[in-house]
């Protein structure tokens, strides 16, 4: 439907063909750097629209979501409602997202998360920040608080993900997991603990502790930043 509405607009002309190589170049010179977000979006939508003059569209997604990281994180089904994104276009945009993931988690699995804190909650923000409704990550580590697996549990609501106690340590076990950490997002933006999740994190630290599983943190990712347990006292 978005690609049958799009091809009722302009094409290209000469002079948008220059505007893109004239990007292009600019890009690889400064490998984006001091470009704005509309300008590498841009970039992004000509992989996936060749011969169509983009920087209309980029502009208006970053209208609809913000900015870049927004925009690349947006739902796959939200993006193919916008007039003008075919399924190219939004492989390419979600191609971004899944390259920047892939780099972030790299520098995280198989190492000492504790020392490795600046990226690894790095890795959190850009995966779950922008997430329309809230979501429950699992990361998993081993006796030498290396990252054994990173699992996405429950995608819930706007302000509610479940989180069942008994599921977050079957799957310790079934790792052979030591220690873990809780991540979840607040899709409001606020990263402040809520009661709930205070509560339910005491469930999940004494069962864990049972069976002789340390619970590391539990880290609240939001827009505006992120909160973590321990550090507030409340672990």
């Amino acid at each position: 439907m978005g690609q049958d509405l799009f091809d009722k607009q302009p094409k290209e002309t000469p002079s948008h063909t220059g505007h893109r190589q004239r990007l292009r170049a600019r890009f690889l010179a400064t490998m984006g750097e001091g470009m704005p977000d509309y300008e590498l979006l841009e970039l992004l939508l000509m992989l996936g629209i060749p011969r169509r003059d983009v920087k209309p569209l980029a502009k208006d997604l970053i209208d609809r979501f913000g900015d870049f990281a927004g925009v690349v994180s947006a739902d796959v089904e939200r993006l193919r409602t916008i007039a003008g994104l075919g399924d190219t276009a939004v492989t390419a945009i979600k191609l971004a997202q899944a390259s920047s993931l892939r780099l972030l988690q790299e520098r995280v699995v198989g190492r000492d998360a504790i020392s490795s804190w600046t990226q690894l909650v790095e890795y959190c923000r850009a995966a779950m920040a922008h997430e329309e409704v809230e979501q429950l990550r699992l990361l998993f580590l081993d006796r030498k608080n290396a990252l054994i697996a990173d699992e996405v549990q429950q995608r819930g609501t706007v302000d509610h993900a479940p989180l069942y106690t008994r599921e977050v340590v079957k799957r310790a076990l079934e790792l052979g997991a030591s220690a873990l950490i809780l991540v979840h997002n607040h899709p409001s933006g606020d990263p402040t603990p809520s009661e709930g999740d205070i509560k339910i994190t005491r469930e999940v630290k004494e069962a864990a502790e049972k069976l002789g599983i340390v619970l590391h943190d539990h880290v609240v990712i939001g827009r505006n930043g992120h909160q973590s347990f321990r550090s507030l006292g409340l672990l």
